[in-house]
């Protein structure tokens, strides 16, 4: 909602600027009885993002009536100053805003409950109460009021998996003379978070290492307008990977996106800025960082502080200005508003250019280092040890890793033999720049970027880092590096673009519905981040009528310590990991059609297995659903997978046939399809689309108001047709 402004009745209320951030009007001075008119205009201006924008209004928008008294917007500020497992203490911060004329003495007061993760609503009596406060007000005026009391034996508020998420809701009651006049609800959480310059973060006084991704704001198909069940959908699968931590990139969230992190338990580096004093595009923020900056970061601040799942502020992003003295002023002045808004969380900056010795660095709270710890492009090391040894009292953490790039399903060949390269046309480079495909072995990277397997080393090597946020776990639309002219949508992502896979099974000897849809990293990352999940991962696929004969290289990833190849049952070899692979590889392989198979161990017990085999002719769409039960509000959704198989249900790892989706009967229409090809430039809303790798998506929801079952069907010239049913209830 770039610049967007609003009218009432034809007179002007008012506006905001910054797309990402929250705002309020007061419509009551322009408001009429009887029928009113609010329009909305919105300028997304061409060339405002190094990303896909958006368009339109893309953020809830509500109305809200309210008694002349009232809680002010975001009007309350709760922190836990003291915490143990006994008792800890709650401190409440209230404005009371008066939007009448005269003067009004009230009182406000608050009791304290567990809050439902479901329902999202109080839970049973109240945990703790604070004590009335009468206040007087003034006409047209503000006046805070503090409070404080103790939740005993609280329920800590933590990431998930090591940790429960648990949240409580503070609800204020402001009333005069019996009679309630407002009433504001603020979901918190009781947590504690340290950060250590040679741990990383502890959070209630356990380490956690860093497992994050960076994911712009958009939801593929869908566009940028939010939907809940499309972002939950996302956190949900990164969770799968192991992801414990979100990086907002580069921008203020929804608001429900941050509800989402603090329901399933993941931390998160909320982030307002790309862009300070000097512009990245013509008409980024930088056209009114100097007027707004202040206004938009307060509002950031006030809006999300309550939030248990952020633990650090980020106020910028790769700035122009990182290394000179204009920089550091900027960050001062930003850092310090940040302090006063919530002295609580630390504040920290991507920093890919500016060195140890630059006064960006000495001024921010936090390292954030992008891409140079780990050492950009062939560099063999980074920047972690350099500022560690300069800042010994402050934590470091990378804020943008890897940018490692890939095309789902599509192996080149040959393969380079290092640990991480950069991509490229030639032999061994990786990229095809003819078919626009960077190869699935997830080696390559752009110049400023590396492997996951690089990454993952320096880290090792510098144990004080605190982790890491790669980018991306999504892919999203724009910046489609290395193919910036041709393609639409990024090759970043660890989950290709906007589809659903099923949950992984690591013993199952065939690919359909499990794997497909991630790409090939997402196990490696789930290797590293979940190390007690029995898995294997085998790559590539073993369907290559025109590669007998010829070397095929095979990469396992494990969450074992060694494993054993077959090919066609005959073992290829036993490796066992060095302290510094993360993939076990056997890069000699000659291709037979038939099977590989892969048996991993750890501690010399068998671990898990994997299997591929060389598939047959494509006969069938197989059809599945991540929910076969849907709201029939209209907005809740069912993303619909469809896998082009043989006649052993196998996918074809190559398909690309034309596919028509439709609704055969019942109260749904599809949304929107996909099929995770950044090259497509299909429109979304078609029904028709090509498989990319074999797969295909449909998004589909109920009529609003709706109910009944929703019949999908999926159609390929020559193959079987394949369908799901949906609830709406």
């Amino acid at each position: 909602m770039a610049y967007a402004t609003a009218w009432l009745n034809g007179q002007l209320v008012g506006g905001w600027p910054y797309p990402y951030n929250s705002f309020r009007l007061d419509l009551t001075p322009y408001a009429q009885a009887g029928d009113n008119i609010l329009a909305i205009r919105v300028d997304n201006a061409p060339e405002s993002a190094r990303w896909y924008p958006g368009a339109g209004i893309y953020r809830n928008t509500w109305l809200v009536t309210t008694n002349a008294v009232h809680v002010g917007y975001h009007g309350s500020y709760i922190t836990t100053p003291t915490v143990s497992s006994e008792q800890a203490s709650v401190q409440l911060k209230i404005e009371v805003e008066n939007k009448g004329n005269g003067t009004q003495t009230v009182q406000v007061a608050t009791e304290i409950f567990e809050l439902d993760s479901t329902s999202r609503k109080a839970s049973g009596s109240a945990v703790a109460k604070i004590s009335s406060s009468t206040v007087t007000v003034s006409g047209g005026s503000k006046q805070s009021v503090n409070g404080s009391t103790t939740v005993t034996s609280p329920k800590l508020w933590g990431p998930a998996p090591k940790q429960t998420p648990n949240e409580y809701i503070a609800i204020t009651t402001i009333s005069s003379n019996g009679t309630t006049l407002d009433t504001y609800e603020t979901p918190f959480g009781i947590r504690t978070v340290e950060y250590d310059p040679n741990k990383g973060i502890l959070v209630n006084g356990e380490h956690v290492p860093v497992y994050g991704s960076c994911n712009h704001h958009d939801l593929g198909s869908l566009g940028a307008a939010f939907n809940y069940r499309a972002a939950e959908r996302q956190i949900e699968m990164l969770q799968e990977m192991g992801n414990n931590a979100l990086r907002t990139s580069h921008n203020p969230p929804a608001p429900e996106w941050l509800d989402l992190a603090d329901r399933l338990g993941l931390m998160v580096m909320d982030e307002i800025f790309d862009t300070w004093n000097y512009a990245k595009v013509e008409n980024d923020f930088h056209l009114i960082f100097p007027e707004w900056s202040e206004a938009d970061l307060r509002s950031f601040i006030r809006r999300d502080r309550n939030h248990p799942s952020i633990i650090s502020w980020s106020i910028g992003n790769e700035l122009a200005e990182q290394s000179n003295s204009t920089g550091t002023a900027t960050a001062k002045r930003l850092q310090d508003i940040v302090h006063e808004e919530d002295p609580t969380k630390q504040v920290t900056v991507g920093m890919n250019n500016a060195g140890a010795n630059t006064g960006l660095a000495a001024e921010i709270d936090i390292i954030g280092l992008n891409y140079q710890g780990e050492g950009k492009g062939n560099a063999n090391s980074g920047s972690f040890a350099a500022f560690h040894s300069k800042f010994p009292n402050k934590m470091i953490w990378s804020t943008e890793s890897a940018s490692t790039v890939s095309s789902r399903g599509v192996y080149l060949f040959p393969v380079t033999p290092g640990k991480s390269a950069i991509v490229g046309g030639g032999p061994g480079q990786g990229g095809d720049p003819v078919n626009n495909h960077v190869s699935a072995y997830e080696l390559y990277a752009p110049s400023w970027a590396a492997s996951p397997d690089k990454v993952f080393e320096q880290q090792d090597r510098h144990p004080y880092v605190a982790g890491e946020f790669v980018w991306t776990g999504w892919d999203y639309i724009g910046e489609p590096t290395p193919y910036d002219n041709s393609s639409r949508s990024s090759y970043f992502g660890i989950i290709g673009e906007f589809l659903h896979s099923h949950l992984y099974v690591p013993n199952s000897n065939s690919s359909p519905d499990l794997a497909g849809f991630k790409k090939d990293r997402f196990y490696l990352y789930q290797a590293r981040w979940r190390p007690d999940l029995k898995m294997a991962h085998i790559l590539p696929h073993w369907s290559w009528p025109d590669r007998e004969g010829q070397v095929t290289p095979v990469h396992v990833f494990t969450s074992g310590d060694e494993a054993e190849l077959f090919i066609n049952g005959k073992s290829a070899g036993r490796q066992k990991r060095g302290q510094y692979d993360y993939r076990l590889r056997w890069d000699n392989v000659t291709y037979t059609p038939g099977e590989i198979s892969v048996k991993a161990y750890k501690n010399g017990e068998e671990w898990a297995t994997a299997s591929h085999r060389t598939v047959g002719a494509a006969t069938a769409l197989n059809v599945t659903a991540d929910r076969t039960t849907i709201d029939g509000d209209g907005r809740d959704l069912s993303f619909i997978s469809v896998a082009v198989v043989d006649e052993k249900g196998d996918t074809i790892p190559q398909a690309d046939n034309e596919i028509t989706f439709s609704v055969a009967s019942g109260p749904g229409e599809i949304v929107s399809t996909d099929n995770g090809d950044p090259r497509d430039p299909t429109p979304f809303p078609s029904k028709t689309r090509k498989a990319f790798s074999g797969l295909a998506l449909a998004i589909v929801r109920a009529k609003a108001g709706s109910s009944g079952e929703i019949v999908i069907e999926a159609k390929a010239e020559g193959l079987t047709v394949g369908s799901v049913t949906v609830a709406a209830a």
